[in-house]
């Protein structure tokens, strides 16, 4: 089968398209025909080497862990899904070894799902990851509920424009969002109250004018100094939540606020229900730019400029 895969970390260029050996289901998963796969940010870091520590890997190491296609195989004890089912999924495993960007991959049936029928492919691949990932920060790491004041940094980006509605439509809170002025229009739609241009204005102290008293959740999907920068518009009891970075609990905690750090796991229960807030409408899709599957390279080049609007998805069948 075709597929992009690495055989050592290093740059871009290491990244090879070439031929890999059909994987075959284990009794408890699914092999699934790869339709679309989505491009995210870890996907670089992944060939860099920069995520070698935190997990184990083997080589040759076949990148990519969305995944919408089409199953073609299940394992002796699936029950939930069959062969011809049109499904999504994140298929991140224990050990970091066979990816999504291929013709074929095999995971864990449990956290696989038919994918909301009013998507394509191609849009269903840009969604498990990002929109996990904002779950799992907003409402298993963190506790948004209605009412709050949220600040969301970097709405514009996959995991940003998810976790701005899940924030406003699903919990109800007020969200607050850092962005570019060109990107103002676009993450109101997606329903910020408020928008923050970073490129010409302090977040802190815009965000004491709107938000006095503090904000009770600040979710960093920017990394560096973000996250810590934070701590001062964050309201006593509150809490910071980053994706890319460490955030210094104890710190936090000596500022009488709380800290958390999410790297997103596999949740087929959460992806059902994110299924059915898409089909029922109630989530607007992140803008998705497809691009042939040759062109793993350059779309992984322009993700990790992290200036892209929504998702990158590859189309391989």
């Amino acid at each position: 089968m075709k597929a992009a895969y690495i055989e050592k970390f290093g740059d871009l260029d290491n990244v090879i398209v070439g031929e890999r050996p059909v994987v075959e289901p284990t009794p408890s998963q699914v092999q699934i025909e790869v339709h679309s796969v989505g491009i995210n940010p870890v996907d670089w870091k992944i060939v860099a080497g920069v995520l070698k520590d935190m997990m184990p890997h083997e080589f040759p190491l076949i990148l990519g862990w969305d995944v919408s296609g089409v199953i073609s195989k299940v394992g002796d004890e699936v029950t939930d899904l069959k062969v011809g089912d049109e499904v999504y999924g994140y298929c991140r495993a224990p050990v970091i070894k066979e990816g999504t960007f291929a013709e074929y991959v095999c995971f864990e049936a449990q956290h696989i799902v038919k994918k909301p029928k009013n998507l394509s492919f191609a849009q269903a691949a840009g969604i498990p990851l990002v929109t996990l990932t904002a779950w799992q920060a907003l409402f298993e790491t963190g506790d948004v509920v209605e009412e709050q004041k949220v600040l969301i940094h970097a709405g514009a980006g996959g995991v940003g424009s998810m976790a701005i509605q899940l924030a406003k439509k699903v919990a109800g809170a007020f969200v607050v969002t850092t962005a570019s002025g060109k990107n103002h229009e676009y993450v109101k739609s997606l329903g910020a109250d408020e928008a923050i241009d970073y490129t010409k204005e302090s977040f802190v102290e815009k965000g004491k004018e709107i938000a006095p008293e503090g904000f009770d959740f600040v979710f960093d999907c920017v990394g560096g100094e973000t996250a810590r920068e934070s701590y001062p518009i964050v309201k006593p009891g509150g809490m910071v939540v980053s994706i890319v970075g460490a955030v210094d609990k104890a710190e936090a905690e000596g500022l009488g606020i709380r800290g958390g750090n999410v790297f997103v796991k596999p949740d087929g229960k959460q992806l059902q229900a994110i299924c059915e807030l898409i089909e029922r409408e109630v989530l607007i899709l992140p803008t998705v730019e497809e691009r042939p599957f040759d062109e793993v390279v350059e779309a992984l080049q322009s993700v990790k400029t992290q200036h892209t609007r929504g998702k990158i998805v590859l189309n391989i069948q």
